[in-house]
């Protein structure tokens, strides 16, 4: 029997998102979710944004590194 894919999922699969888990300090969780409330964004934004600074700044600190 073939698995009913929920409307979330196919919306996930399309727009190529996928779910990204990890563990960490509550008390470092607790400070980030109160200061993406008092800066208006939300959490998932801006760790993107966050892992896109990162992905630059290690690009441009190794573009002359055969390494990557």
């Amino acid at each position: 029997m073939e698995e009913k894919k929920r409307p979330q999922d196919r919306w996930n699969e399309k727009n190529n998102y996928i779910a990204k888990s990890f563990k960490m300090r509550k008390e470092v969780a607790d400070e980030f979710k109160e200061a993406c409330d008092m800066a208006g964004v939300s959490q998932s934004g801006q760790i993107v944004e966050m892992m896109k600074e990162f992905i630059n700044k290690t690009k441009v600190e190794h573009s002359g590194d055969n390494n990557m």
